[in-house]
Parts: structure tokens; C-alpha cells; sequence
């Protein structure tokens, strides 16, 4: 449970106001407000020291509120999963596998949360960590498309009791929906962090939602999708590229991970 002020410091992060009560309107509320001012990146992970805070949970608190940075599923659900709980809603993390080029990544190797509200309206599928992830939450269950600015979202019974989350039809993660502790995910982010096949060494990425679509930096690519309408964009160097993290999402950087400078970020 976080004490009064670092909630109010959270909430003033995300640019919202404390909920009156923890009902399903609280918490599109504050799943909106997240994802809109808190990018998916994983710039640490790609920097390759493993001194640099990657924390589950509150730990991560300091580098999303006092550094103003983002973070990968595990520092931005785990932290959410924090907020809501010290807010009143019943929260569980849950696991899932996310599908890269058709193939599905590593046990746990996805943070969620399954979220109760007061009002009995759900459970729901909260997601501030992912890269294509919803706007608002989804209600977890199979069974029909689900709109939302992002994209349609549908959830789909899979083997084993697990669900299938698919975006426009394509097929994102499956979600193992049981309840877990936070410190389950521990060993999965350390092999994010260590693996010479992990994925988030291999690039760097940031992204957030904007009101008309998406941004996101992938590399030295920028892409931005507005009102249906994308474009790319190649940046020439360093200097553009730590330009486009601060313009586009707020984020200040010395030195980027393929920078030939080992500065502190």
C-alpha cells in the first residue's frame, strides 16, 4: 500500500484526480490518464547495466514519478497494480505470453492485471505496459469484439483455460488468467535483462497512444500514426533521436545505448 503522498504524487504523474470511490468509471478514468502520459519503453533494459533500477512494483515508483521516465510491463503494471490497490480496487497480476513473429515468447514474459471494481461491473483486463494495448479497460472475458480508440479488441477462449487476446484480428498475447504475485515475474524480467536472445536487447522502443492514433520510436525509426494516416521517419543521428524522446514523450536522455558514450541515462 503506498501512504497519501505518493499516491497524489503518482496521480499527479498521470495528470488525474483521486477517484471518489473504486468503481469501473474510476478506472477507465485512471487507465486512460496512465497510458497517456507514461510511455511502454524499455531504453534501461537496451543500456545493458544491470546497476540501472528496473523494480516490480513500488520499486519502480522513482525512476516513473521522480525521473519522469516509462518502463517496460513489469515496472508499469506492477506499479499501477500499487496505485489501485492503494485506492480500494481488488487487483491480481496475471501472466501472459506475447506472440512475436508467430511465435509465443517466454512464460510470464507479459505483466497484466485482472481488476475487481466496488460496483461488481467486470473483472477487467487492465494493460498499461504493453505496446498496441487498449485505451480502456477490457472486460475479461471471451466472447465478442470489444471497441476501443486503439483498435478492436477481442478476447478468445484458448487451450489449457487460457484466453487469446487478439487487436484488428491479429493475435497479440495469451493470457493465463490465474492470480499471481508480482515477485513470479522476478526471474522473466532478469532474463529480459540478461539473455543474449532477449528481445529487448536486441532494440530499443517507446511508445504511447496519442488522441488521433499512436507514436513510437523504435531505434532511429519514428512512426506516427494520426486519424488512420501513417508515416515514417528515419532520424539522422543521436542528437535527433534524444530530441524525438524528449519532444514526443517527455523524456530526457544524456546518451543512448548505441551511443559510443557510457553515460547515465
Amino acid at each position: 500500500m503506498l501512504d497519501d503522498k505518493t499516491v497524489d504524487a503518482y496521480l499527479a504523474r498521470i495528470g488525474a484526480e483521486r477517484p471518489e470511490r473504486p468503481d469501473g468509471k474510476a478506472l477507465a478514468y485512471l487507465h486512460e490518464r496512465h497510458v497517456f502520459s507514461i510511455p511502454f519503453e524499455n531504453i534501461d533494459f537496451a543500456f545493458g547495466r544491470p546497476s540501472l533500477p528496473i523494480g516490480l512494483g513500488e520499486p519502480a515508483l522513482e525512476k516513473l514519478i521522480d525521473r519522469g521516465r516509462g518502463g517496460c510491463c513489469y515496472e508499469l503494471n506492477g506499479a499501477f497494480f500499487t496505485l489501485l490497490t492503494s485506492l480500494g480496487f481488488d487487483v491480481e497480476p496475471m501472466g501472459a505470453r506475447v506472440l512475436e513473429d508467430g511465435v509465443f515468447g517466454p512464460l510470464l514474459g507479459h505483466l497484466c492485471l485482472r481488476v475487481r471494481t466496488e460496483d461488481g461491473e467486470g473483472p477487467w483486463l487492465a494493460d498499461v505496459g504493453y505496446g498496441h494495448a487498449f485505451r480502456s479497460p477490457l472486460r475479461l472475458r471471451a466472447g465478442g469484439p470489444q471497441h476501443d480508440p486503439q483498435g478492436t479488441f477481442e478476447l478468445v477462449e484458448a487451450p489449457k483455460g487460457d484466453l487469446d487476446l487478439y487487436r484488428d484480428g491479429e493475435l497479440q498475447y495469451r493470457l493465463e488468467p490465474r492470480g499471481r504475485e508480482l515477485e513470479d515475474f522476478a526471474p522473466t524480467m532478469w532474463w529480459f535483462r540478461s539473455a543474449d536472445d532477449s528481445p529487448f536487447l536486441a532494440r530499443q522502443v517507446c511508445s504511447m497512444p496519442t488522441p488521433g492514433g499512436r507514436v513510437t520510436l523504435a531505434g532511429r525509426t519514428l512512426t506516427r500514426t494520426e486519424n488512420g494516416v501513417r508515416t515514417k521517419e528515419e532520424l539522422a543521428d543521436d542528437t535527433a533521436v534524444r530530441a524525438a524522446y524528449r519532444t514526443w514523450f517527455g523524456i530526457e536522455l544524456d546518451a543512448l545505448p548505441d551511443s559510443k558514450t557510457d553515460g547515465e541515462d
